[in-house]
């Protein structure tokens, strides 16, 4: 339902976690915010559906969340006391081997090293410290682009020196047997980039150092729970949620001083167009997608007999086997091709939050890498992989659903080819995502902000790239200044003043 435009200070285009970080920045500070979404529901990559059987509830796109759980804007909104329930997994991620073998990582460091053999110490001396620091670098890490001074610099150089490395670079240079180095690669490989070039170590230091600090949940009853969760307290805030309404020239929105837009460079290209200088518009169309993604959802009739005990209890598996065997499927969709045996993440909700499935009964979600735009169906290729992990697993299989790639751009259109991160995240592109620039979130058109996972931290359910633009546009159309997200109380205080506990 939407009201009058008179009196609204500020339009945002796009529901997802980051459209809506926006306009509750915004809105917390007093101003009037109508946020626009083409789908008929809000929450983007965020949403859950039964897709398969009624009542099996399926994350459709993003379904663990540890950095939505350690987002400096996400902890000021908190999401338990908005009513959203954090179900943390005994095993954050596991890694199945040939043979009955795996690789666990669970919340204590030492816990995880202790299953890793002679590399135990050296697991123990990398993530030890990192996860000690991981506020703090998540601190800086989160903030918004390549401007300033780190607030903790000791902290953040112990993540940034390693995290520069490959995947490949740094598990070599640390580990030499099987279970660490398989266990390092199936966290970097959420880079969607190979192993051997920089910055995937990011990817894995990040995810691995999260699962010591927070854990990996999954939401409770799925992660469209924190998307209605914005949503309500948007609304008690003054804002509103506009559903099923394509905006496709920002002509067409109501005159307002702000407009932050939830989409990625392309879309910016095709909402603006001239409105933008020639030269940024040259960089935008510079700007380089990702590979994509092929997801299965399924309904099961009891839970994945995975081989290896340990794997049982996990929330999050990364399928593939060793480190050389997801180098070399990661190197294949770089290279456009379709791996034979992929690298499969796989998330079984229901494991840690039983509301997922009636009762006795399972959900499982996988997906694999593939060449961006990919129309093929890979189901048999990563029910391969899963038949190798945990035989007889079919038996239980009471509904399956596919997407593609090119599927899941038509579901979304900020997933350009079926890439969910919003752009390539290479050493270049993470920095200077879109575009070079003193403020990437500040579009060179006056009152035209972007707010997506195509600028800084980047992709993830975090909020940060909402909040960032927000507080941008906050000090230049409103003259309103303020610190990190950390220090701001006037925005703490209105993202969880008289909230309902979970």
């Amino acid at each position: 339902m939407s009201g009058g435009d008179a009196g609204l200070d500020a339009v945002v285009v796009g529901a997802g976690p980051n459209g809506l970080a926006a306009a509750l920045t915004l809105a917390a500070h007093g101003l009037r915010v109508r946020v626009y979404e083409a789908g008929a529901t809000p929450g983007g990559g965020c949403r859950t559906a039964e897709l398969t059987l009624p009542g099996f509830r399926h994350d459709v796109c993003a379904s663990v969340h540890p950095m939505a759980v350690a987002s400096p804007f996400l902890q000021a909104f908190d999401p338990p006391a908005n009513g959203v329930g954090l179900d943390v997994p005994e095993v954050a991620y596991a890694q199945p081997l040939d043979g009955g073998r795996a690789a666990v990582a669970v919340r204590s460091v030492d816990g995880t090293a202790a299953g890793l053999g002679a590399d135990a110490a050296a697991y123990r001396a990398l993530f030890g410290p990192l996860a000690r620091d991981a506020e703090a670098v998540i601190a800086d890490l989160f903030g918004g682009g390549f401007r300033g001074v780190p607030r903790y610099p000791l902290a953040t150089a112990r993540f940034g020196l390693p995290s520069l490395r490959s995947a490949r670079g740094l598990a070599e240079a640390r580990f030499a047997g099987e279970e660490a180095r398989a266990l390092f690669a199936g966290v970097a490989a959420h880079a969607l980039m190979p192993l051997e070039r920089r910055p995937t170590a990011a990817f894995g230091l990040l995810l691995a150092m999260l699962g010591h600090a927070v854990g990996w949940p999954v939401l409770h009853g799925g992660s469209q729970s924190l998307i209605d969760a914005m949503v309500r307290r948007l609304a008690r805030l003054g804002g509103e949620v506009v559903t099923g309404h394509e905006v496709v020239d920002v002509r067409e929105l109501p005159r307002t001083r702000a407009v932050l837009l939830d989409v990625t460079p392309r879309q910016l290209l095709d909402l603006v167009g001239d409105g933008l200088p020639s030269r940024y518009r040259s960089a935008l169309r510079r700007y380089r997608y990702g590979p994509g993604v092929f997801k299965l959802d399924y309904a099961l009739d009891g839970p994945v007999p995975w081989t290896a005990e340990r794997c049982r209890a996990a929330g999050t598996l990364h399928l593939g086997g060793t480190f050389d065997e997801i180098a070399a499927s990661e190197r294949a969709t770089a290279e456009g091709r379709h791996p034979e045996a992929p690298y499969v993440l796989v998330v079984q909700a229901s494991v840690a939050d039983p509301t997922r499935a009636p009762a006795g009964k399972h959900t499982l979600w996988a997906y694999c890498h593939v060449p961006s735009g990919s129309t093929v169906d890979m189901t048999d290729a990563v029910e391969r992989q899963i038949d190798r992990f945990a035989p007889g697993w079919r038996d239980l299989v009471l509904a399956r659903v596919t997407r593609t790639a090119a599927e899941y751009e038509r579901y979304d259109a900020n997933y350009i080819g079926g890439d969910i991160n919003g752009g390539v995240q290479d050493l270049l592109q993470t920095v200077f995502r879109p575009a070079l620039r003193w403020s990437q979130h500040a579009t060179p058109a006056r009152g035209i902000y972007l707010c997506s996972s195509s600028t800084p931290p980047g992709g993830g359910v975090h909020g940060m790239c909402g909040y960032n633009a927000a507080r941008v546009a906050l000090r230049r159309e409103f003259g309103v200044a303020g610190g990190p997200v950390g220090h701001d109380a006037v925005l703490r205080t209105a993202l969880t003043a008289g909230a309902a506990p979970a």
